[in-house]
């Protein structure tokens, strides 16, 4: 999360302290026998003190960020500032007596740090209040944003799943299959029926078994062996105690559709298509064998899945690429009971 700086105007800053100083001077015009200067030394000294509380507590305070948000009321800080007001309170008072040295120093000490200490806990918790008042503001934004690019993920996420291409192209598969009385037609009808129910059922979780994620990714490529038929060779080789991890749902499929998008498939040059489990990986990898007139591209199928997988784990996924192969390596998910 990025950190943002909390910050009052100066203007608010200046005006309340002048304010705070003519403040206290008010009993002293309202006595008989008013003192312009001893008034006026009494404002100077409140206006001051007052700037300094500003100022110190507004830079002990930390930055904003997402761990900053619980940590709630600081006991610390304001031990700090009052310790610290105390003293700057201690050396005014001292100076308020070089500049009127006809009143007693003890009664004058005692009364300008209290006023220094009800001065130092208005201002700190006034300020606590506007800090948590701007955290809270900084969650509801960091939410919304998070809100946005989730929904934003799923949108593309979906207009991907039901491709009208790749519906467009099994529907043609099945009537060629159909009209040449083709016996693996019913079979192939099944599996484009749970392909969609399996988009149906899913489409709104944020993550699944791997499990049942091979299952949807077994009956998308019956359904693209019934039309490029051994153009196409994927091997799997998932060690079976990670069936129970998690993953973002139809991600395997998005990427052996992005494999076929940018590749030649025929069965001359069938493309080799590998899906193994790599420490804490999936890795799902394709030869390269670029078509003769690429297809147009956004990025928006592997920036869709490194969304989802920032936003679910905190992590990016990995891409490499070189001269002959093209890997993408997505991090395990794992179910832990208490979290």
């Amino acid at each position: 999360m990025r950190k943002k700086t909390f910050e009052i105007s100066g203007k608010t800053i200046w005006l309340s302290s002048l304010f705070l100083g003519v403040l206290i001077s008010v009993p002293k015009i309202a006595e008989h026998h008013f003192n312009p200067y001893e008034a006026l030394v009494n404002s100077l000294l409140t206006f001051l003190f007052s700037l300094f509380v500003w100022y110190y507590n507004i830079m002990t305070l930390p930055a904003y960020s997402s761990r900053d948000v619980a940590s709630g009321f600081s006991f610390v800080r304001l031990f700090k500032s009052l310790a610290l007001g105390i003293a700057v309170m201690l050396f005014l008072a001292w100076f308020q007596q070089l500049l009127l040295s006809h009143l007693d120093f003890g009664p004058t000490m005692l009364m300008v740090e209290i006023r220094g200490i009800l001065i130092n806990l208005t201002f700190y918790m006034f300020l606590h209040l506007l800090y948590q008042s701007y955290h809270n503001q900084q969650v509801s934004i960091e939410l919304e944003r998070t809100k946005t690019d989730n929904l934003g993920a799923q949108y593309e996420l979906l207009k991907q799943q039901v491709n009208p291409h790749f519906l467009f192209n099994s529907l043609n598969t099945l009537k060629y299959m159909v009209e040449s009385h083709d016996e693996h037609a019913v079979d192939f009808i099944l599996k484009l029926s749970d392909f969609y129910r399996f988009t149906l059922e899913n489409r709104k979780q944020d993550l699944i078994r791997l499990s049942e994620e091979l299952e949807i990714l077994n009956a998308y490529v019956f359904l693209l062996k019934a039309r490029f038929e051994d153009g196409i060779d994927l091997s799997i080789r998932v060690e079976p105690e990670q069936y129970p991890t998690l993953i973002p749902p139809f991600t395997l499929q998005l990427l052996v559709e992005n494999c076929i998008k940018h590749n030649t498939v025929s069965l001359d040059r069938p493309l080799q298509i590998s899906l193994s489990s790599e420490g804490d990986f999936i890795v799902v990898e394709n030869g390269l064998q670029p078509k003769r007139t690429p297809e147009p591209s956004m990025g928006l199928g592997l920036e869709n899945i490194n969304q989802r997988y920032v936003h679910l784990l905190n992590k990016e996924i990995e891409i490499h690429r070189n001269e002959h192969s093209f890997q993408v390596k997505l991090p395990l998910i794992h179910e832990y009971p208490h979290h």
